[in-house]
Parts: C-alpha cells; structure tokens; sequence
C-alpha cells in the first residue's frame, strides 16, 4: 500500500499540514524537534557536576543505534585534535585501552545488552570509566560497582533524546573537549535559526527539509565528506527508523574509488550529497567532479551544505535538517516515524535466547 502512494503520489504539490503530522506522527516526536534548541540550552546550562580525568589521549565511545550517533558526533568534534578516538558499536573494547584512556559508554535506554557488556568488560581494566543512560541495568550496575555514572532523562525514544545527551555531555565532559563555551552557544543559536527554517512553524515550500523529504523515493546513497561522517550516519538510521526507508552511506573520496562505477546502469537509488562549507580543497575539487558526472549522466541528486561556523553547528544543524526531513518523509507516505517494530522483535529475541 505505501509503495503505491510513493510511486503514484503528486509530491511536487503536496503540502504537508499541521494535521497530517498530528494523523501521521501520533506521539509528536516532531513536536520534540521543534524544542530541540530550548533543550540544547537548558541541557548545556544544566548543574552537572563537571568531570576532570587527568591525562586523557584516548576516548573510546560506546554506543548502539541511536546512543551510537552521539559517539559519532564527538569523534567528529575531537577529529582535528590530538587524542585517539575509537568507536564502539559492539561487545568488544580494543586492545589499547590503557591508564591514559576513557571510555565513555552511552545507552539512552540503559538497557542495550551490547553497552553493558561492554562496561563488564572495561571496568575491569586499567582505564577511566564513565557512563551516560536515563537509568535502567546500566544504572544499577553503576551504582553497584561504584562507577562514574551521569542520569540523563531520555525524551520520547533515544534518536529524539540526541540533543539533551550532546549537550548535557558537552557540558559534564568539557575539560577534555576541544571546544570553548563560546562555540557551544553559537550552535545553540544556529539551532534557533535552524528552527526558524525547518519546524512545524514552516509547513511550507520554503522548507528545505519537507523540500529533501518529497524528493527522496526508493533508496537513497548519502555521499558525506570527512568530518561529516556523524551526520551523513545519523541520516541514514533516521531514515530507516522513522521514513522505514532504505539508505546507505559512502565517504566521497572512497565513493570515486569504487562505487561511482554503479551509476553507469539506471538504478532506483538516488544521490544526496552532504557538503561542508570549508571542505579540503580537493575534496571540493572532487564534489564539482562528480557533480558533473551525474549532470552528463542525466542522474538526479540533492545537494545539501553545511552552515557556516564551527564544527559543533556545522554537524548538529545538519542532524537537525535531516532528521526533521525524516520525520516529514514518514508523514507523507503515511507511516508512524515512532514504532521500530523489527528491533523490538530482536531484541525480544536476544532477550528470550540470553
């Protein structure tokens, strides 16, 4: 049935109304997004006690699904300084932990089995250990290893909850980030701005994320330079859990090693590419390359830039454009963006095996 609207549907004039997010999208998660500047701010001017872990040139995230995302978003910020950042979306640490590492583990829910075997493991190491969830087993197990842990209520599902997390971890963990409290409250700002464009405020031709959410159909191949990983990532997943759709994801640079070779067959996948406004300078010479393969080609794509500013906005006003246009894609085909009715059913499953 939803395959039938898609391919027969008029999206070019289609307009979405405050009552088809209300139909579509019955526990409001849009309704999140439009607080998510006000939850920015609140989060980051929240009274956490902050945290000093010495000499750190090692940070290891751990997280699953949505909790992953936020691993992804701090790899990206700590890309340009001199700790090591791994990343965890498993059972397994690395080899290197040592007395110089912190291992951050996060699970919105508390209760992902991969997170809490991971902190069964890491606890037993000679390392610095803190852990970030809304309560749950992760909680308890904290409390009762006598753990550094961080309660950080969830709001609506985990992928919704990114922004009070980012936020009330960039306030916590401030002493190891490489990024001033000026920085943060310019994203927070951008934020507001960004709000301003894609909320439920603008249901109209002006908004770019309902512009990307009626170009997307069939399957989407998101193009991401380095640095932009976390959001080009984040897209994908929100997609696939609120739009049920299809995505995957490929660096540029590796992209014209391999995969452009794909376009020369017609195919239901469609291109997004994700720019960045001071992407290296090659990469840009690559981005104009590949624009004019694809223009020759007669291959339609969607283009989308980073704000300027600093790393922070650039990545958490693109995560807000593109999930927001996830959301609004699952209201135009008529599904729930909320319910994610495959992983509850693996999880149930692991549960009963376990």
């Amino acid at each position: 049935m939803i395959n039938h609207y898609i391919a027969n549907f008029d999206f070019d004039h289609y307009m979405i109304t405050l009552s088809d997010l209300e139909k579509y999208d019955p526990s409001k998660m849009y309704n999140i997004y439009d607080q998510w500047p006000q939850i920015a701010k609140k989060a980051y001017e929240a009274n956490f006690e902050n945290m000093s872990f010495g000499k750190i040139n090692h940070i290891v995230f751990v997280g699953m699904g949505g909790s992953g995302a936020i691993g992804d978003l701090f790899s990206s910020i700590l890309s340009k300084s001199k700790i090591h950042v791994s990343l965890v979306k498993g059972y397994l640490l690395p080899k290197t932990i040592d007395k110089n590492t912190l291992v951050i583990i996060t699970s919105v829910s508390g209760n992902s089995v991969e997170p809490i075997t991971v902190l069964e493991s890491a606890q037993k190491l000679n390392c610095s250990l803190i852990v970030f969830s809304s309560g749950g087993k992760l909680e308890v197990l904290c409390k009762k290893k006598n753990i550094i842990y961080r309660k950080i209520e969830s709001i609506h599902s985990p992928r919704a909850s990114l922004i009070r997390y980012v936020y009330s971890m960039l306030n916590i963990l401030n002493s190891i980030l490489p990024i001033t409290k000026n920085e943060v409250i310019e994203s927070i700002s951008e934020l507001e701005n960004m709000y301003k464009k894609i909320s439920s405020e603008n249901l109209s031709n002006s908004n770019p994320a309902i512009n990307l959410a009626k170009w997307i159909s069939e399957i989407t191949m998101i193009y991401y330079p380095y640095g932009l990983q976390s959001a080009a990532i984040r897209f994908k997943d929100s997609l696939q859990e609120n739009a049920k759709s299809h995505a995957m994801v490929e660096d540029i640079i590796e992209a014209c090693h391999n995969s452009m070779v794909s376009w020369e067959i017609p195919s239901v996948v469609k291109p997004i590419l994700i720019r960045g406004q001071d992407d290296y300078f090659k990469t840009k010479e690559r981005w104009n390359i590949v624009k004019k393969y694809f223009v020759e080609n007669k291959i339609d794509f969607f283009e989308i830039n980073s704000i300027d500013g600093n790393i922070l906005s650039k990545i958490v006003c693109l995560i807000y454009l593109l999930d927001y246009s996830s959301i609004y894609k699952a209201v135009i085909c008529h599904v729930d963006p909320s319910p994610v009715k495959s992983i509850d059913f693996i999880k149930t499953n692991l549960t009963k095996n376990s």
